[in-house]
C-alpha cells in the first residue's frame, strides 16, 4: 500500500513538472491545483452526468445510483483508514486490506440485492 501511494505521489510530483513547464513555470501551486482539478472535475462530471442518465431509465436506477454513491464513499473511507493506520502506526498499510474492505461491502450488498430480488418476486407472485 505504501509503494501504491509513493507512486502515486512520484507521478503526481512528474505531472506537475510537465504542467509548470507547459505552461508557465511562475504558476503558483494554488493556480495549478485551480486548473487541474477545475478540468478534472467538469470532464468527470460530464461523464457521470451522461452515465447517470442513462442509468436513470433503468426500473431500478435509484437504487443503482445509491450503490455507486456508497461504493464512492467507501472507497475514501477504506483508503482514509489505511492512510490513517500508516500514520498513527496502529496497523498495516497495505493495498489488500483495502481490497478486503471493498469486497465486505460488495458481499453485504449482494446478500441484501438476492433478498431483495427474491422478496420482489414473491411479492409479483401473491400479487397475481
Amino acid at each position: 500500500m505504501r509503494e501504491a501511494i509513493m507512486l502515486i505521489v512520484d507521478l503526481i510530483n512528474d505531472m506537475h513538472e510537465v504542467i509548470a513547464s507547459t505552461f508557465g513555470s511562475n504558476m503558483t501551486d494554488k493556480e495549478l491545483h485551480f486548473w487541474i482539478f477545475g478540468i478534472l472535475g467538469i470532464v468527470t462530471f460530464f461523464i457521470v452526468y451522461v452515465v447517470f442518465k442513462i442509468l436513470s431509465k433503468i426500473k431500478w436506477s435509484i437504487a443503482i445510483l445509491a450503490f455507486l454513491y456508497t461504493f464512492t464513499v467507501m472507497v475514501v473511507l477504506v483508503f482514509a483508514v489505511e492512510i490513517q493506520q500508516a500514520y498513527t502506526q496502529r496497523g498495516n498499510m497495505e493495498f489488500a486490506d483495502a481490497v478486503m474492505g471493498l469486497w465486505g461491502f460488495i458481499v453485504f450488498f449482494a446478500v441484501y440485492a438476492v433478498i431483495g430480488i427474491i422478496g420482489y418476486f414473491i411479492y409479483k407472485a401473491f400479487k397475481k
